[in-house]
């Protein structure tokens, strides 16, 4: 039985790591490519870009190569350096990849909601300067984390050396502090936020809409509405994935306190910290037009030569 969970979770987890790194290569090939031919770049597609070249794909490899290793060699010893190091790049992707999230869940409700209040009016019309701001403030939140983070190590290795015979090693690697974790959750807790604000004010800005056309003559299409739908779906898909990704991250630490038979679940808790980064491309592919039928051509083309056409 748990030989047979421990293959189906691994399975289930290659899976989700090579769909991830396709999706989010075809995202950034996709827009790179349309940047060559027409000479620029859209704001969404340079947010959509980055998001998957320079942290999602970081996120992917480092979890999988964490989760991976710590999941098959559990009582691996590994070096003080090792751990500063894979907590460094794990703390810079993770941190890049929830607020570029945050950054384009911003831009949707600049672009698509219709409020005639003078605030949101002035946001929309100095986009750039709320992307620099949001950048700024996400810079300042990230040095502050690998602050308090080192921190944090450097108490616990002094601890551990005082109760340990052997230095600078560590036994036993996902026995170290939750509190590193915590620390990271508590700072991606502001993009978050932020990107459930963001969604609330889409569903208010959608009510408002639905009520104005019940009193005109609705056209043929609405696009306003579609629009709304649309970004508030892609910026659902984020949230959830996210709370699922933070839950099971924290259920995978915790789960080598509980007793060998309640360890079974923990198989199952790392395609659930993957899976976010790996299914959210997939939601932003479906929610750009561009993106969604490049993919759909793409599709088309791959069956027409399996299919001998």
């Amino acid at each position: 039985m748990r030989a047979a969970i421990q293959v189906l979770s691994a399975i289930m987890l290659n899976v989700e790591f090579l769909t991830g790194n396709l999706g989010n290569g075809f995202i950034a090939l996709v827009n790179i490519m349309d940047w060559v031919k027409r000479g620029k770049i859209s704001s969404v597609d340079q947010i959509l870009t980055a998001l998957a070249v320079i942290s999602r794909i970081t996120v992917l490899w480092s979890l999988y190569i964490m989760v991976s290793i710590f999941s098959v060699y559990p009582d691996a010893e590994v070096t003080m350096t090792t751990v500063r190091l894979t907590h460094l790049i794990w703390v810079i992707s993770q941190h890049f990849s929830i607020w570029l999230a945050t950054i384009l869940s911003i831009l949707y409700f600049l672009k698509i909601a219709n409020f005639s209040n003078s605030i949101f009016l002035y946001l929309r019309w100095r986009f750039t300067k709320v992307v620099s701001v949001a950048l700024l403030m996400s810079l300042l939140l990230l040095f502050l984390n690998i602050l308090v983070s080192n921190i944090h190590i450097d108490m616990w290795m002094n601890k551990f050396e005082t109760n340990v015979s052997y230095s600078y090693k560590l036994k036993n690697f996902t026995h170290i502090p939750t509190l590193l974790v915590l620390t990271n959750s508590m700072v991606t807790l502001m993009p978050f936020t932020v990107s459930m604000t963001m969604f609330i004010l889409l569903i208010f800005s959608l009510w408002k809409h639905l009520k104005k056309i019940k009193h005109i003559a609705k056209s043929s299409r609405d696009t306003s509405g579609t629009a709304h739908i649309k970004a508030l779906k892609t910026v659902f898909a984020f949230l959830l994935l996210y709370v699922i990704f933070t839950f099971s991250l924290f259920v995978h630490l915790w789960s080598y306190e509980f007793g060998e038979k309640k360890k079974l679940f923990k198989y199952f808790c790392p395609v659930g910290i993957i899976a976010f980064p790996s299914l959210h491309s997939f939601v932003l592919i479906m929610g750009n037009s561009k993106l969604r039928q490049t993919s759909l051509l793409v599709l088309s083309m791959l069956r027409c030569k399996i299919q001998g056409c």
